[in-house]
């Protein structure tokens, strides 16, 4: 490997890309290490290697000379005091650019739902960049989430709101501190409950015991002209499962024969493989419900499809519940 020794500069380590160097040191800082990216020479790391241990301290141009320089003298400190300290160092000096940093890794992460990413990007843009965006990570404190997000959210949403919003901003601080992006968590000690003293009550379900009879008559009239949306609210009654892994059931996962529903982990909430029973007279409707498919012309992959391709959305869905309820209860009670 070609090492040079130079006086580190930002203009020092650009003119230094046109030449056939992979590594730059400068005499003044002898644990301090530059590599260029081998894929653009325009891009590199910072290294702090100490005892012969490497440690990764940032990307350049995001973590400037300067700011590595001056990072330097606590990042040896640190990792004097604790040999497995990491050399990582923020460029952040703002809440807002963490939320940034989280959104978009959260938004590129394929193993979330898009119902998740959806939620958290609302309670991102929506609440937490507006009111912390300027906020210095340094300044994080009980005293300043409370004054700037928890109390004057709690003014005007329900508490189990309030909740979410200040999950996601733990998460994103705990996330950032595991990766090193962050030095400290300042929300590592901070709890919901430090802010707000009211239990939350589950709520209680708008669909009664005395609605049934009214309901089942109302599917009963379904079964005909609308065998699947009838079908969709059964199967929902009968064995207890949300909205989401219902209308993304798969014949393939329905055995008739040994009266299993096999719901997938990427279809359940839980992200765990799970497993019904069916009963004689649920075989019996989906067997019915199959054959009415079949007349219809159907023989797709889907117990409930959509119009066009893949499974009935989750806003069709929610139509469906919307007008079989009269808007007086919701799939979820």
């Amino acid at each position: 490997m070609t090492t040079k020794h130079i006086t580190l500069t930002d203009s020092e380590i650009r003119k230094q890309a046109g030449q056939p160097v992979r590594q730059l040191r400068d005499p003044r800082y002898p644990e301090l290490r530059f590599r260029y990216s081998t894929v653009d020479r325009t891009r590199g790391a910072w290294h702090v290697v100490v005892r012969g241990k490497w440690g990764k301290a940032g990307d350049f141009p995001s973590l400037t000379t300067k700011a590595m320089l001056t990072a330097l003298p606590a990042i040896l400190g640190r990792r004097a005091a604790d040999a497995e300290a990491t050399s990582l160092t923020s460029t952040w000096s703002r809440t807002g650019e963490l939320l940034d940093w989280y959104l978009d890794r959260m938004l590129r992460d394929r193993n979330l739902s898009a119902k998740r990413k959806a939620g958290a990007k609302s309670a991102i843009t929506c609440h937490l960049a507006p009111r912390l965006h300027d906020l210095p990570l340094a300044e994080v404190s009980k005293a300043t989430l409370d004054q700037r997000l928890m109390w004057p959210l709690q003014e005007r949403y329900a508490l189990s709101f309030v909740r979410l919003v200040f999950n996601v901003l733990a998460v994103a601080m705990r996330k950032a501190h595991r990766l090193g992006m962050i030095e400290q968590n300042p929300m590592s000690a901070l709890r919901f409950g430090d802010f707000v003293g009211v239990r939350i009550k589950p709520k209680s379900s708008r669909l009664r015991e005395r609605d049934l009879p009214d309901l089942l008559a109302k599917l009963a009239g379904w079964s005909e002209a609308r065998p699947g949306n009838a079908l969709l609210a059964l199967m929902m009654l009968c064995h207890g499962t949300r909205l989401g892994e219902t209308r993304s059931a798969l014949w393939r996962n329905v055995d008739l024969q040994a009266g299993q529903w096999f719901i997938p982990a990427d279809d359940t909430k839980t992200k765990q493989n799970h497993t019904l029973p069916l009963t004689r007279q649920a075989c019996a409707l989906l067997s019915r419900y199959q054959a009415q498919q079949a007349a219809q012309g159907y023989h797709g992959a889907y117990l409930f499809p959509a119009s066009r391709r893949g499974p009935l959305s989750a806003t069709a869905a929610s139509l469906v519940f919307a007008e079989l309820s009269d808007r007086q209860w919701t799939s979820h009670d």
